[in-house]
């Protein structure tokens, strides 16, 4: 295995986008088909020697911001963003106190309670959004659209670097913010706020800039599912201080036709998680 993964990565994805891709001309005396070092430079906003140190090795932990930039030019896919955080471990501090990894155990009186919701659509997550138990409700609502994914499944994934979730959410743009008020209501989580950064660029930071951390505890949810049609959700948030900061979300239909949109949903559909 090289000891320069990150600086291979960005060769190898320079040397694969032709300058048509990024509204280049191509010109006539290109030694190969890919980008030059100054042009994913320019269009990334960084300069040739700092991309030059990254590609060989002298610098092994570009900001999430840089990798960010990085992305676009380099026509990097949700799942090469990830690969490319990965490469790097970066980390950045958004606000809040610094803590250890969030939870991800469900206490046996939790899940007890959670089948007490059944067949409400319901779930339980932690301080950064991974789904750690829900109710089969929940499945049939949720893993059509491909918010289980994942393991774990994480909602702030979902929301910022799966493009499902915006056919999925009308109102993308208030769920995302939403969900970084969630983020920043509590403990900070700096590793994962990199990810997210490196994940989503701007569509995350502009946000974590000007959304305060003060999340709705109630309200109304537009959901596109592809079996029941547009769905109007109410949704009540509860905190469970007690447990890091993990969150209890319950979604419940706000009118008739959603109601009668759920009830046609099969089961069998789903393999339960």
């Amino acid at each position: 295995m090289s000891d320069n993964e990150l600086g291979g990565f960005l060769r190898a994805r320079r040397a694969e986008v032709t300058p048509a891709e990024v509204g280049l001309p191509s010109g006539d005396r290109r030694r190969t088909p890919g980008l030059r070092r100054a042009e994913v430079a320019l269009l990334a906003g960084i300069s040739v020697e700092y991309l030059t140190r990254l590609e060989q090795g002298r610098d092994r932990r570009p900001s999430p911001q840089v990798l960010a930039a990085l992305a676009g030019p380099l026509r990097l896919t949700a799942a090469e963003r990830a690969h490319l955080y990965r490469l790097t471990r970066v980390s950045t501090v958004t606000c809040g106190r610094l803590v250890t990894d969030p939870g991800r155990s469900v206490r046996p009186g939790l899940r007890a309670m959670l089948d007490q919701l059944e067949p409400a659509a319901a779930m339980l997550v932690n301080q950064v959004g991974d789904v750690l138990a829900c109710t089969a409700g929940m499945r049939r609502l949720a893993g059509p659209i491909g918010l289980l994914d994942g393991d774990p499944p994480n909602v702030n994934r979902y929301v910022f670097a799966d493009p499902r979730s915006r056919a999925a959410f009308p109102d993308w743009a208030h769920v995302a913010d939403e969900q970084v008020a969630a983020l920043k209501d509590g403990p900070a989580r700096p590793e994962f706020a990199g990810e997210l950064t490196a994940l989503a660029g701007a569509e995350f930071t502009d946000r974590a800039e000007r959304v305060p951390g003060l999340p709705r505890s109630h309200g109304m949810l537009r959901l596109e599912h592809p079996e029941a049609g547009g769905l109007r959700l109410a949704y009540e948030v509860m905190v469970l201080p007690g447990d890091q900061g993990m969150r209890l979300l319950v979604y419940l239909p706000a009118d008739e036709r959603s109601a009668e949109a759920l009830r046609r949903i099969s089961p069998l559909r789903l393999v339960a998680g």
